[in-house]
Formats: C-alpha cells, sequence, structure tokens
C-alpha cells in the first residue's frame, strides 16, 4: 500500500480546467469533495477499495462532475484544481 501512495502522491498536481476538460469530453472525470483527502480516495480506488468508495458514492462525496459544474468551469478556465490520475479517471478537487 505505501508504494501506491507514495506513486500517487508523486502525481499529484495543480491544473487548470483546460487540461482537465479532454478528460471531461471522455467522462473519466470524478470529483472529490473538499471533506475527503485526495490521496486517500486515490488510494481507495487504486486499491479497489469498493466498501469506502461505495460508502463515498452513497455521500456524494466523490461523483461526476454535473452539468452546472461543467458550465462554470468553462466559463472561468482559469480554476485550479488539484488533481490525481488513477486510470481510467482524473479525480479532482477545487482549489
Amino acid at each position: 500500500m505505501e508504494e501506491i501512495r507514495k506513486k500517487l502522491e508523486e502525481d499529484m498536481a495543480d491544473v487548470n480546467w483546460n487540461d482537465i476538460k479532454p478528460h471531461a469530453q471522455r467522462d473519466a472525470v470524478i470529483v472529490v469533495n473538499e471533506k475527503l483527502n485526495l490521496l486517500d480516495v486515490g488510494v481507495a480506488i487504486a486499491q479497489d477499495d469498493k466498501k469506502a468508495v461505495e460508502h463515498w458514492i452513497t455521500e456524494q462525496l466523490i461523483c461526476k462532475p454535473s452539468n452546472q459544474q461543467l458550465s462554470d468551469w468553462n466559463i472561468d478556465q482559469t480554476q485550479l484544481f488539484k488533481t490525481l490520475i488513477v486510470q481510467p479517471f482524473v479525480l479532482v478537487q477545487s482549489l
């Protein structure tokens, strides 16, 4: 687990909407609520921790971006996000 966590931590980056947009177009973006640690979510997904992921989905702490969010981000393309790629997904949190 520590190997996965270390690798994912190295892959975290702050990027703007233009860099995320192609991933949203292929429906691969997952929005992570700011109450959660992005790295913890990435590790859970990478390790296929279904119990944790299902809990977060049920509690609406992780979800696909809404149409309103996508629209807002397309308007303000300078918004920054903390991102983490866990193939095939791109996890994002607003900064």
